[in-house]
Order: C-alpha cells, then structure tokens, then sequence
C-alpha cells in the first residue's frame, strides 16, 4: 500500500468516523474534508470545485423544486378526499397511503412524496381516531421502497448511475431500477399491512403548534362572486365541499341582512357566507366554490402568505377590532378568519374584539413576514402556505411532471438538463416563486453531494479501491457469486443508518464494482445491490429524512424503528438479491 493509499483510506474512515459521531452537520464535515484533500495533495486544487458541476447536484436540487410543486398544487389533496370516509381502519389507511406514497416515490424525491402526505394522514388519523402511530412509520417506509423504483426516486439511484457511467461509459435509464423496485415495493407494501401491529400501540405524537394552543374552528367571511358554478346552488352543496369539517353558520344578504340559513337555500350571487371551519376545509372552499375571502390584499406586488398567529397579552390588538385598528393601514396585514376556543363566533368578522389567545388566519405580503407580526404583537404558529384568496395551479405542476417523465422514457434529453428545465418551469409558470425555488433545495445535501464527490474519487485516483476490492474479491472466492452480491447489499444496509445515504453510496459504489471486476462479473448487479442496501434504511430515526420527519407526530422511540426494521430489511436482503440476479445477470 503506497502512502497515497493509505492518506486516501485514513481522510475516508475519518469521514465515516465524524459522520457517525454526529458532533458536526454532515455538510460541515464534508467541506473539511474536502480542504483536507486538497491538503494533502490528494484532490488537485482544481478539481476542489468539480463537483458543483456534477450531474447529480444539479438533478437534486432541480428534483426537489420539482417535488415542492406537486407540494403546492393540492392534486394530492383533491385526489384523497373521494375515499378519505373509506380509510376507516389502519389496515386501509396503510394499504391506500402507503400504495399512494410509494408511487409518488417513485416519481418525485420520496421525502417531497411523504411531506405532501404527512398532513393528510394526520387529519385522517383523528377523523377516524385510529391512531396516527399506526400508519406514519409504515408511510415512511413505504416511501423509502417507492424510490428505489426508478433513477430520480432517490438519490443512491442518481449516484450508482453516475458510477455505472465511470465504469462502462453509459448510465441507467430511468426505468432500469423498476424491475427490482417494484417487486420489493409491492412485497414490502403486503407485509406493512400485516406487520404494523408490531408496533407498540401506545404511542402519541408531539403535540402540534395546533394542538397545543387548542386551535378549534375559524370563523370566516366568503363572497360568493357571480362568476362561481355555485350560484344558484344550495349550502349542503357548498359544505359538502368540505367533508363535514366546515358549515356555513350564517349567510349576509343584501350588504345588511344577516340570516341563519337552511342547508336548502338557493345561494345567490354576492351573498356573503358566514363559515366556521378550520383552516384547509376553507381553502377547499376556496378553490372548489371559487369563494373571495373579504378583505384580501389587493393592488400588492409579490407573494401573499396566509399565516396562523396568536393574538399575545402585549398585543395591541387585544380588546380591539379589526374595523377600530384598521390592520391594513396600520399593520398591512388582512384578517381573513378568527378562531377562539370553544366559543363561536356571532359577530362579524370585522366587529369582533380580538382576546389574548385568540387565533387569527391573516393574509401578509411576504417580504413583510414576520416583521408585521412582531408590530402588531402575534406569535406566529407553523406558517402553511395556505394561500386562501389566491387560485393554486392545480394541474400545471402535474402536467410539467408528465412531460418529464415522457421526455425521461423516451430519452429525448439528458437528466439534467430535463429535470432543470422541469424546476424552471414550475418558476415560469408561477407555480412556485423563485424564494420558494430556493427554499425547496435542500442545500446542507447539496453542499455533501458537492464536496464528498472528489473526496470518494480519491480513492480511485490513488488506486485506494483496488486495494479494497482486491481483499474482498480474495475473501469471496469461495462464496457463490449470488452471495456476494447479497454481502455487499448487507454491507449498505449495514453502513447507511450511521451515515448519509449519498456519502454511503459514494464509498461502496466503486467498492461492489470493484469486487465484481475482481471476480470476473458484471458490474450491474453489484451496483443494484449498494443502490437497494443505501436504501433501504429502516433501522433507525436517523438515517434517513423520511424517517426523521414522522418520529415527533409519530411519538416514536428511537428502539421502535427496528421492530418493524429488521423483519422488512431481512425481506428485501433476501428478495432484492433475487431479483437483481433474475434482471441484472452475473455473467458480464
């Protein structure tokens, strides 16, 4: 082993070793290593910055802009609800959510697929009093399966397919990864519906931001303009839109006449509907009834934010109202709903005296968020772009999807430049505003992606993998060849809990090729094998964001992640090598 090896392995292991111990953020000790190979001679100082250029920074980042405007289109919403009254027990809720998130999964980044889902489930979880324990943690895992199904699914896809291209000159295709991907996902998906009782049942998430101020019902105003297909239509049409979870209460007339309506009554045009509901049944409303908010911000350039605030003892808006401050003049913000806990609201909207502790749904500019809150005393809750008063455009984030995939099948243009041209068009269109772009971008990933791809390349440059291979070809030789392949998916499985997916990947993909060019084999199935086992990551809370992101409202612990884990990573450790060596034959 020549000094140059051996520098390569120890910035390596040193690496891993700082990953693990999680006292630094991964991307911070990606750019340390990253100035550590430069250092030392290993990585040329200019090559340091190559991989900002990569392929697969640049496929990520436009996948997760992407993914956010499917996010904020509502599609999802609109399509769950037809069924939601159906999904009465977990076994159905696990079935339904689980087979719809694997399959977004497969389309989008799987953690934008579960974010979009997340808020669904919840909602289903206390109309149904389930449990919502019961389904995130399967939801989770579903989403981890459903992108292994095809290249931007996830990104140890993306990655393998860069190295498959260093090795024999071409990548995978976007479906290359389906064979093997469908048939673990639609296995895993039938034992998660059996295998979510070992879950312990008594779990409670973290209490919301909702939760813990005891958000109840929003009293709002809504015109009926003329121009809306509910003219001349009834209320229960109208609350049939919401599923129950919102009523109109009272109806305005005439400007003046104020009536508490019969669910029969003819709706007119520019009769003002007096609701009660919380905050997503009326921006159902909204986009289904085609309903105006009274008071929204008119004639303001940018982006309008509906945002949830709680009314503080300092604020000084308690004990007044909205027509004594004038909170457009005086603060710039629009009152478009009031919630106060266990009362109803008589009064309207505009007359009633705001108390401490009320929660009030306001439309704000966004370049004056939160500043206006701060002046006028609120304590912000989550802000869910909510966006009531604005139309969301529900089918174009879709059709920019379709036309990605399409032009992805039938390999019209590279990755990149397709999946680029698919985030600049959800900018374009509107779908998203550029500041929403960039937050979509998970730059910490970026910033891994970026740094770690000359670090890993050191260990090809110096001849460092060889080594390694050579060792582990040596050791294999008197192992069928299918064990091996099954060894090195283990070894991912085993290493990418404690590490990011991407930066295990980016080790054991030049390792598992490796090993197969040492024992005369394909590299295919070696790279399926670290693409299935990095993730495959249903061991721990820490691994993976998807798994990360349902621990609180899942109320999980970290020791029940492996209990539904380990039977489901046994399952795919047995079946995935199967597979792989059913589509991706050995034989080179």
């Amino acid at each position: 082993m020549t000094l140059q090896q051996f520098m390569a392995f120890a910035l390596v292991g040193i690496v891993v070793a700082m990953l693990i111990w999680n006292r630094l953020r991964f991307d911070v000790v990606a750019v340390l290593a990253l100035l550590a190979g430069v250092f030392l001679g290993l990585v040329p100082a200019k090559e340091a910055f190559s991989g900002f250029a990569d392929d697969i920074v640049i496929i990520i980042a436009s996948a997760l802009i992407v993914s956010a405007g499917i996010a904020r289109s509502g599609v999802i919403d609109a399509l769950v609800r037809p069924v939601a009254a159906k999904l009465s027990t977990p076994t159905r809720q696990i079935a339904f959510l689980c087979g719809s998130v694997a399959f977004m999964s497969a389309l989008m980044k799987n953690i934008g697929a579960l974010a979009i889902f997340l808020p669904i489930t919840m909602q289903l979880a206390r109309r149904h009093r389930t449990g919502a324990h019961r389904v995130l943690m399967p939801m989770a895992f579903a989403s981890l399966m459903g992108g292994l199904m095809t290249l931007v699914g996830t990104s140890p896809n993306i990655i393998v397919s860069r190295v498959r291209t260093e090795i024999v000159g071409q990548p995978f295709s976007m479906f290359d990864y389906l064979p093997v991907g469908l048939g673990i996902t639609v296995v895993g998906l039938l034992f998660l519906m059996v295998g979510w009782r070992l879950l312990p049942q008594n779990r409670s998430g973290a209490r919301s931001a909702e939760e813990t101020f005891a958000v109840e019902n929003y009293a709002s105003e809504m015109r009926l303009p003329a121009g809306s297909s509910f003219v001349g239509r009834t209320v229960a049409d109208v609350e049939a839109l919401a599923e129950g979870e919102a009523q109109v209460i009272g109806l305005i007339r005439e400007r003046f006449r104020r009536y508490v309506p019969d669910r029969h009554w003819t709706l007119l045009a520019d009769d003002v509907l007096v609701l009660e509901g919380d905050a997503p049944a009326l921006q159902r409303l909204v986009q289904g009834a085609s309903l105006e908010p009274l008071g929204i911000l008119e004639g303001v350039e940018g982006e309008l934010l509906a945002v949830e605030a709680v009314v503080t003892p300092d604020s000084p808006l308690a004990g007044h109202s909205d027509r004594n401050l004038d909170l457009r003049r005086r603060f710039g913000v629009s009152l478009l709903a009031v919630s106060r806990t266990g009362k109803r609201i008589a009064r309207r909207l505009h007359h009633v005296m705001f108390r401490e502790g009320d929660l009030l749904l306001l439309q704000v500019p966004a370049e004056r968020y939160p500043d206006a809150l701060a002046d006028a005393g609120l304590i912000p809750l989550a802000e869910r772009r909510l966006q009531i008063g604005q139309r969301r455009p529900v089918w174009v984030p879709v059709g920019i999807l379709v036309i990605t995939m399409l032009v992805l099948g039938f390999h019209l243009a590279p990755l990149a430049v397709t999946f680029l041209a698919a985030a600049a068009a959800m900018v374009v269109t509107g779908v998203l505003s550029v500041e929403d772009a960039y937050h979509a971008v998970e730059w910490p990933i970026i910033i891994l992606l970026a740094a770690l791809i000359p670090v890993s390349g050191t260990l090809e440059s110096t001849g460092a993998t060889q080594v390694i291979s050579t060792l582990l070809a040596d050791a294999a030789r008197g192992l069928p060849a299918v064990a091996c392949v099954t060894l090195i998916m283990a070894a991912a499985m085993a290493v990418t809990p404690f590490l990011n997916n991407a930066a295990t990947v980016l080790v054991m993909a030049p390792i598992g090729a490796g090993v197969a060019q040492q024992l005369g084999l394909s590299p295919d199935p070696f790279l399926m094998a670290v693409a299935v086992g990095a993730g495959s990551d249903f061991l721990t809370p820490i691994g993976h964001q998807c798994n990360t992101l349902v621990m609180g409202p899942g109320g999980y612990r970290f020791g029940d992640y492996p209990r539904l884990g380990v039977p489901l990573s046994l399952i795919i450790l047995t079946l995935g090598t199967w597979l792989i060596v059913t589509f991706w034959p050995l034989s080179g």
